[in-house]
């Protein structure tokens, strides 16, 4: 019960960091553009590092001693691509307009949206969008806080990161159709409740069918998800802030540090 205990507060501090965006939107006088875009790469390197050094490699070994390596690493490779569809799949059946991916700065946001007609509506679909896009990032923290605390911390702080800007692209047109710094700043922060959501779900469906076999098919699927989350969402999300360069350096300096990390934990 305490590791469950301690998933569900990890899952809850990650999903909830979308409040840390609405605060930056809100009060920050001026958005340090190079700082958010190293952190974001960095946010990227911690992802990718964990799930390719250590999620889908302890998948393998998992599907490797449950069965013959070969059948093995064969079912964790097509639950690592698996993972990445299904991401892949909700950003599909997201409507462009709405997709929290396509946000640049927090300057830039306020200049469009200040055009916008529908400042509320827009609001609204984003933190929908970003609520359905987070539902399975909570699912796979909690999972990994739940098998492997040390590996999901990591995570969290990775996810954490990139659920700034969210928060952001939710606050800002609510902040502007109504004027209301609360009613904006709540909006935000409850559009991170689905990745808690995603956790509660995943302990009371799954945890009755947890196996040695379905443990290794999650670490795949979620690091597959982390990759793609990677890919599709920190770097671009980097590069609309204009620091392309920065962003790389953030992610070799991520991998740098998660490497170490885990090297000093072996």
């Amino acid at each position: 019960m305490n590791n469950v205990a301690i998933a569900f507060l990890l899952t809850t501090i990650a999903g909830l960091s979308t409040g840390i965006g609405s605060c930056i939107a809100f009060f920050a006088k001026k958005t340090n553009v190079k700082f958010l875009a190293v952190a974001l790469g960095f946010s990227a390197g911690v992802m990718i590092y964990v799930s390719m050094m250590e999620l889908l490699v302890g998948a393998i070994d998992i599907l490797s001693a449950c069965m013959n390596p070969k059948t093995g690493t064969l079912i964790a490779i097509v639950s690592f691509f698996v993972g990445m569809g299904i991401v892949a799949i909700i950003d599909k059946l997201i409507p462009q307009d709405e997709n929290p991916h396509t946000v640049t700065s927090p300057k830039h946001a306020a200049q469009a949206m200040e055009k916008n007609s529908k400042l509320m509506r827009t609001g609204l679909m984003t933190a929908l969008a970003i609520g359905i896009h987070n539902f399975p990032e909570g699912l796979a923290t909690f999972i990994a806080a739940l098998q492997e605390p040390s590996v999901a911390i990591p995570i969290v702080f990775a996810i954490a990161i990139h659920n700034i800007p969210e928060g952001i692209a939710v606050s800002v047109p609510i902040f502007y159709a109504t004027g209301d710094r609360k009613k904006a700043f709540w909006y935000s922060f409850a559009s991170g409740l689905s990745e808690p959501l995603g956790a509660l779900i995943g302990y009371l469906i799954l945890m009755p069918f947890i196996t040695d076999t379905m443990n290794g098919i999650m670490f795949a699927g979620i690091a597959g998800i982390m990759v793609f989350i990677s890919l599709d969402e920190l770097l671009p999300s980097a590069r609309e802030y204009g620091e392309h360069h920065l962003s790389i350096y953030g992610l070799v300096a991520g991998m740098a540090v998660m490497a170490l990390s885990l090297w000093m934990f072996m």
